[in-house]
């Protein structure tokens, strides 16, 4: 059961701190908080039978999208959590280190790259949007912040772990 709710702590709090990397990045920067009602729209289509779209911003929005897209952002970061338990072991949760949560952190880019960004109508690794490359290394930096949250929220989860 620790080694449950370490993964569920590390996983959440690992998104939690890219939460706050958005909010920080449009205070600094300008840029736009991701809409995660889009990602519950992209979820709730498949449902319906609907995987694909031409742009998600222009399919009709579906009753409690946000909701859905805001727990499916958490349950996915808590997947790659137990991605990175499961790879690397029960060692890394009785004592996180930097290198494997960054690893993974940064290959967690891939899933958007290649999945979510066509999927939702921006191509692959957002080649269809307006600044591809200024997208690209928004995400890798998003992604880079991930994995720093996933090393951080990891150290904090290890105080529960009792091996």
């Amino acid at each position: 059961m620790d080694l449950l709710a370490c993964t569920l702590i590390t996983g959440a709090g690992a998104t939690a701190v890219t939460d706050l990397w958005a909010i920080t990045r449009r205070r600094l920067l300008a840029t736009p908080v991701p809409d995660y009602g889009l990602l519950g729209r992209w979820i709730g289509g498949m449902a319906r039978g609907r995987f694909r779209h031409d742009a998600i911003a222009a399919s009709p929005p579906l009753a409690g999208e946000r909701v859905l897209g805001w727990a499916a952002h958490y349950l996915i970061g808590i997947a790659f959590a137990a991605v990175l338990i499961g790879t690397v072991g029960i060692a890394w949760v009785r004592q996180p280190t930097l290198g494997p949560a960054l690893v993974v952190g940064i290959g967690t880019v891939a899933a958007p790259f290649l999945v979510m960004q066509p999927a939702m109508g921006h191509g692959i690794a957002a080649s269809r949007t307006r600044r591809p490359w200024a997208a690209r290394l928004q995400s890798l930096v998003t992604h880079f912040v991930f994995g720093l949250g996933l090393y951080a929220a990891g150290r904090a989860a290890a105080f529960l772990y009792a091996p």
